[in-house]
């Protein structure tokens, strides 16, 4: 089962959800997520990139958003201009409570939910202020020029 895998190989705390047949993570204790437009996530993705930081991402191909998962580290609240600056580029921090759905079998054989980036044996996160901070760094408006 693929949830197992995910537990052995990668050290992640998958759950099934019975009621909606996903394999989920669970938001909060240990783990935080970012979703954010496709687009987007490829820029945060080079972005860690350049400074030698991967983590695991995926794609929901329907909604064209990427969701990466994050270790809780860093996640203090977000001061009101971040939030405010995140909501604008339509990028979100799933909220502690909520699950993120894990790629299953079906979802890949159906294109609806992949990894872009798949977790590393065993999967090794990002804090959350370090997916945050690319995201942000990446939206800050340029400054206007005198007319």
């Amino acid at each position: 089962m693929r949830r197992d895998r995910y537990r052995r190989a990668h050290s992640l705390r998958a759950e099934v959800d019975d009621h909606a047949h996903h394999i989920v993570l669970p938001i909060g204790g240990e783990y935080r997520a970012v979703t954010m437009p496709a687009e987007l996530g490829e820029q945060v993705r080079r972005r860690l990139a350049g400074g030698g930081i991967s983590a695991p991402v995926i794609e929901h191909r329907r909604s064209r958003r990427w969701t990466f998962l994050t270790a809780a580290a860093g996640a203090g609240s977000l001061g009101p201009k971040d939030s405010a600056h995140l909501f604008r580029m339509f990028a979100t921090i799933a909220a502690t409570g909520s699950d993120v759905v894990l790629p299953s079998p079906e979802d890949e054989r159906t294109g609806c939910r992949t990894w872009v980036e798949p977790p590393a044996e065993p999967a090794e996160l990002p804090p959350l202020t370090t997916v945050v901070d690319a995201t942000l760094a990446l939206g800050h408006p340029r400054p206007r020029r005198p007319r």
